[in-house]
């Protein structure tokens, strides 16, 4: 009768054990889900890229290490072909502008019909 009841009290302890594990298993893969979403949340964040060719002096001076006297220098530059020609113009040094070039983006005006 003693084993029969040790059986029985260590298969409830399995079950239990079990069951936590399973619970486990559930929350780390919503932990993981809910993770994954911040993470496309943030990566849908970075895809708004600044534009240097309409951005306006107040929201240039807010990227990394650009105050309003690099933010009058690159609205002076304008227009850009491309973001590199901050270098290539020496507006920024190259500590600068490796600072901010995941941040933007020089957009083209699209031609205008005749």
């Amino acid at each position: 009768m003693k084993k029969l009841w040790q059986s029985m009290l260590l298969a409830t302890t399995l079950c239990i054990l079990a069951q936590g594990a399973a619970y486990a298993k559930d929350d780390a893969k919503k932990a993981s889900a809910s993770s994954t979403a911040s993470a496309s949340a943030s990566a849908s964040a970075k895809t708004e890229l600044m534009d240097l060719n309409s951005a306006t002096k107040k929201e240039l001076a807010t990227l990394p290490k650009i105050g309003d006297v690099r933010s009058d220098a690159i609205i002076k530059g304008r227009p850009y072909k491309g973001k590199d020609e901050l270098l290539s113009k020496k507006i920024l040094t190259e500590d600068v502008y490796n600072g901010i070039k995941d941040l933007v983006i020089a957009k083209q005006k699209p031609a205008e019909k005749k």
